[in-house]
């Protein structure tokens, strides 16, 4: 097979990164985005640029596909049609994507495709491992629709893998970038009682991890990408104001959380102590597994 790889979602937060790396290994990248041609090749470099996924109808085929394509899930308030917006950019577009690939002169050996540990919804304080039963709320039906579609191309005889992934930290961009501005004006803090626990994990771990996936034969099904070490909120507020060298004394108060977001605020009041269980007992290393040293890394 060809070394040809097709790619949503590349001209995010990750996926730039990953199109780095991977155009560095040798690969041929196509990528779909509703950008501008010229747009996506200043974020992804040297690519060829798809605006539908007709246009790889009929095609002869590429050796992966990875699927990271989806709205962002905290970027407004969950109302029925944001919420209908989160299914069509992730279940939707997934479900078109497997249509396309089946008609395909050769099948893909592995799909990588995205999802979160959202799809466990709620789970206290207790350890998360691929195999705990999930709570059933918005996250998780949201991320269990987006890994069934992808699944399907498994009945094809297609490798499937599924990144769960964390709350990702990074430079320029990402959940953090968000949360800099208030902590280095001294006016940060913790969300909430800051018991419920933050599945962080590095940006670089994140390519890693996906890199590993596509070319790992053994690699399949779901995936916790997370670092080894997750974090409560109070102990994340912390360390983020330690190294900003800033003081972090200001809370955000649930109720006032809930009455700002609505149900989104579950995003930030509640959590998943996730570990990477599948990814150490396959042998994966994680580059940034301390907080301390992601976040040094992540703020310049």
């Amino acid at each position: 097979m060809n070394n040809k790889i097709l790619i949503t979602g590349a001209t995010g937060f990750i996926g730039q990164v990953l199109c780095a790396r991977l155009i560095e290994k040798g690969y041929q990248l196509t990528v779909l985005s509703r950008q501008p041609s010229h747009a996506v090749r200043a974020i992804c470099g040297r690519v060829d640029a798809i605006s539908k996924l007709d246009e790889v109808r009929g095609a002869q085929g590429f050796s992966a596909i990875i699927n990271l394509a989806g709205e962002g899930i905290a970027d407004r308030r969950w109302s029925d049609s944001r919420k209908q917006a989160l299914r069509d950019s992730r279940i939707g577009l997934t479900e078109s994507l497997v249509q396309v690939v089946r008609t395909w002169g050769e099948l893909p050996d592995v799909l990588v495709s995205g999802s979160a540990v959202g799809f466990y919804g709620d789970q206290g304080e207790r350890k998360v491992t691929e195999r705990t039963p999930p709570n059933d709320e918005f996250t998780h039906q949201l991320c269990r629709d987006w890994e069934n579609a992808a699944m399907e191309l498994a009945s094809d005889g297609v490798r499937v893998c599924l990144s769960r992934t964390g709350i990702v930290t990074g430079r320029n961009g990402g959940f953090l970038q968000r949360m800099l501005l208030p902590f280095k004006l001294g006016l940060g803090g913790k969300l909430g009682n800051g018991r419920q626990f933050m599945p962080w994990v590095h940006r670089e771990d994140v390519v890693a991890g996906l890199l590993w996936m596509l070319e790992t034969d053994a690699a399949e099904g779901p995936y916790n990408m997370v670092s080894p070490n997750p974090v409560s909120n109070a102990e994340f507020t912390r360390t983020l104001a330690r190294v900003l060298h800033r003081p972090a004394v200001l809370p955000a108060p649930a109720p006032a959380l809930k009455l700002a977001l609505g149900e989104m605020s579950l995003l930030l009041l509640t959590g998943q102590r996730a570990i990477p269980e599948k990814l150490l007992e396959q042998g994966f290393h994680f580059h940034y597994a301390g907080l301390d040293e992601a976040l040094e890394q992540s703020v310049g």
